[in-house]
């Protein structure tokens, strides 16, 4: 282990022969360490984001591994994993925690996914929580599953390798690679990544949960782990991985301002160029007009006619009137306070704009409650549903003239993207990766300011176009031939990988 004395003066060893994709032992590869992954376990994009950049890359020919708990999600899908070598036991804070390394069936030209079987930390009914309350020992959960993935991974590559770690499920990686592990010739080659998807959810604990997860005290200390009294478990990933990266060039801007840091943004502005604003992509074959299982009718860019079977459809479906010529608005997110619901609740002129509007998830009771009285007032004009799944996903949104993502803060967002993929063009707040994704008055429009008003004029102006039908259908069809597919982000990453791999970063 690295003495407490030298964290501070720690450096990776530059090694000039070593770099991605061709390593000293063999093809330098990725293992990314996350707790989520679709289709397993989902709660968000963060799983959708981390599959498809996995696959794109292995399809690309990088050796690709995948590490995430072994919910009870998994079983349900996946009801036949291998166990990779014997039960294994790894020394966590004060006790000796056995566990298991299974996996999926290898598919040639797919990445490899493994699981850390733990019953008694993720043999459970949700990932983080049940009954709307974070599980109390998520602390615990997530910094065995990072210490237990450590342990397995030589299981999981001998070469040379990049461990990705994303969000602050697996944010203390980082950490334990650096000190847990460190002064082992294998794990002294490991490179690390940390991706931050979302830096409003930090993982911060009592400081009591240092030696309960087996870190030492002198890692509490304001460039490490502490953070206002608390033990802070992405500040911790930030101060030791090798190269940190956000999922887009705006919000990395936006982190290191005292508005959009989210309480970090000293910790991001201490990183210089180790943080980096790389756009998601989003699989494009899943979102293919074409070819789309999902939906009532296809269509493509030469033939739009299918779109608009699509939209009756989708009018019948929330009980509203079916006007072709009366634009319809879809929303469908998590409803939460993240995603700009208190600009559409109780907003009576946005109802009054001449559009429809339909709206489908699940989330907060107050948003849930409100849309659902907003529709019962405005049955003509506002269909709800409180559910989400992926068949009506995708056609909400092909069905769809407009998409609505008014988000408080969206540091990537994918819907905008897939939105434009299926010819219906977004209506998003400036920020983020909507702000890097949508063009205004050409592929989508946008607005600045958190307002109900401003949203309001967006969506004028957005049915203003509607009505012009040349402009309309030229929108449409510009937004369709976007290209958001992985291949310039992952070709980033690989960028991203190269300079961990020889850089000399200093901790």
């Amino acid at each position: 282990m690295t003495s407490p004395s030298r964290f501070g003066q720690w450096r990776v060893a530059a090694e000039s022969r070593l770099v991605f994709g061709h390593g000293i032992d063999g093809p330098a590869g990725v293992v990314h360490l996350v707790a989520e992954y679709a289709p397993f376990a989902r709660t968000g994009g963060l799983a959708e984001a981390v599959a498809a950049l996995a696959k794109w890359q292995a399809q690309g020919g990088v050796p690709i591994s995948v590490i995430l708990p072994l919910y009870r999600s998994v079983r349900r899908v996946a009801p036949s994993l291998v166990p990779v070598g014997r039960p294994m036991s790894v020394e966590f804070g004060p006790r000796t925690e056995q566990f298991r390394l299974l996996r999926l069936p290898i598919v040639a030209g797919a990445p490899r996914v493994f699981f850390i079987e733990h019953d008694g930390y993720f043999d459970r009914g949700g990932l983080y929580g049940a009954g709307g309350a974070d599980f109390a020992d998520n602390g615990m959960r997530f910094g065995f599953f990072a210490c237990a993935a450590l342990s397995a991974l030589p299981r999981v590559s001998r070469g040379p390798l990049v461990l990705h770690a994303h969000d602050w499920h697996a944010a203390l990686a980082p950490v334990y690679l650096r000190t847990r592990f460190g002064g082992d010739p294998y794990y002294d080659r490991v490179r690390s990544v940390l991706s931050i998807h979302n830096a409003a959810f930090h993982g911060h604990f009592p400081v009591e949960i240092l030696p309960v997860i087996g870190l030492p005290g002198a890692l509490y200390d304001w460039r490490f782990l502490e953070w206002y009294g608390r033990v802070n478990y992405l500040k911790g990933g930030m101060a030791f991985a090798d190269a940190v990266v956000t999922v887009s060039p705006t919000h990395a801007a936006e982190l290191r301002t005292p508005v959009g840091g989210f309480g970090l943004h000293g910790a991001f502005q201490s990183l210089g160029d180790r943080l980096t604003g790389i756009t998601n992509g989003i699989d494009q074959t899943l979102w293919d007009p074409e070819h789309d299982e999902h939906l009532p009718a296809t269509y493509w860019i030469a033939d739009l006619s299918g779109k608009r079977r699509c939209k009756a459809s989708l009018q019948r479906a929330f009980g509203l009137p079916q006007h072709r010529d009366v634009p319809l608005v879809g929303m469908a997110a998590r409803l939460v306070t993240q995603k700009g619901l208190d600009l559409v609740v109780r907003n009576a002129e946005l109802v009054a704009t001449g559009a429809q509007f339909v709206f489908s998830g699940r989330g907060e009771a107050r948003f849930e409650a409100a849309l659902t009285a907003l529709a019962a007032h405005s049955h003509q004009r506002v269909g709800v549903r409180l559910q989400f799944t992926e068949r009506l996903a995708h056609r909400l949104i092909a069905g769809s003239d407009f998409f609505l993502v008014p988000s408080l803060y969206e540091p990537c967002g994918l819907t905008q993207m897939e939105a434009q993929r299926m010819g219906t063009i977004p209506i998003v707040r400036r920020v983020g990766g909507l702000a890097d994704t949508v063009e205004d008055g050409a592929t989508g429009f946008l607005f600045n300011r958190f307002d109900p008003h401003a949203l309001v004029l967006a969506v004028r102006r957005a049915v203003a176009a509607y009505r012009d039908q040349v402009r309309w259908e030229a929108m449409v069809r510009e937004a369709m031939v976007r290209d958001f597919s992985w291949g310039p982000s992952a070709a980033a990453y690989s960028a991203v990988y190269r300079r961990a791999l020889a850089g000399t970063e200093e901790i």
